[in-house]
């Protein structure tokens, strides 16, 4: 199977360096992607927005034959469900990396803009859950590795028109929550709780993880990928 592999805010394709070996060895093809304006200046990227991210995805799935399974870290949940909804009789399956399928016309979040563009805010701007099982090593290495968003990504809403991304089957790969604690909080999120309750086939696995499980614990990320694949 050909896997599309779309990493979060500010990572390259090489955030999946750790993972890709795996999914080789079990006989998948991986597909990581730096999406377009990472790490480019304003104005250079000020053009660019969430919907060219989608576009570039797009472009990755028309370039295959036959059908893919997309994985989105973070925010590239949103990316991967705009993809899904653009070429849904294309994708067996979407992967979600610690984040949720977004709802029609909903962005990623709110992040500093500096000088035209979104720089990586620092480890100490998430919550602890999120980075504690990442040690001072790899954040440094990490932090170091990260590049500039163009500004209009974290916030563009996404473009969702085809009711039928709602049939593609959702694994939801989530860091510290399980099924119930899960889908507890997510029904107090409004319209992201009626997006996930729209589709047909979705599952929900723990990882026992922080938010960057392709750094702290790439093995486990590469089989519980494996395993949505091969369902």
């Amino acid at each position: 199977m050909d896997i599309i592999l779309v990493p979060g805010l500010w990572l390259d394709s090489s955030s999946w360096e750790a993972v890709t070996p795996a999914l080789t060895r079990a006989g998948h093809t991986a597909h990581p992607l730096t999406l377009p304006g990472l790490g480019v200046p304003a104005p250079a990227s000020e053009s660019i927005g969430i919907a060219d991210w989608v576009d570039a995805v797009v472009a990755e799935i028309d370039a295959l034959e036959g059908d893919v399974v997309l994985v989105g870290h973070s925010g590239g949940g949103n990316v991967v469900w705009g993809a899904a909804d653009a070429r849904p009789n294309r994708v067996a399956r979407v992967v979600f990396v610690d984040a949720v399928p977004p709802p029609p016309g909903r962005g990623i979040s709110e992040f500093d803009v500096v000088d035209g563009v979104v720089p990586f805010p620092g480890w100490d701007s998430f919550d602890a859950p999120d980075v504690a099982d990442l040690d001072a090593a790899t954040r440094e290495t990490w932090a170091a590795r990260t590049g500039s968003v163009p500004a209009r990504v974290p916030t563009d809403p996404i473009h969702l028109g085809d009711e039928r991304r709602r049939t593609v089957p959702v694994t939801i790969l989530s860091g510290n929550a399980n099924e119930e604690e899960f889908r507890a909080e997510l029904a107090n999120w409004g319209p992201w709780a009626d997006e996930f309750e729209a589709i047909e086939d979705a599952e929900i696995i723990r990882l026992g993880s922080g938010h960057w499980p392709q750094f702290s614990q790439p093995d486990a990320l590469a089989r519980a990928i494996i395993a949505a694949v091969e369902r």
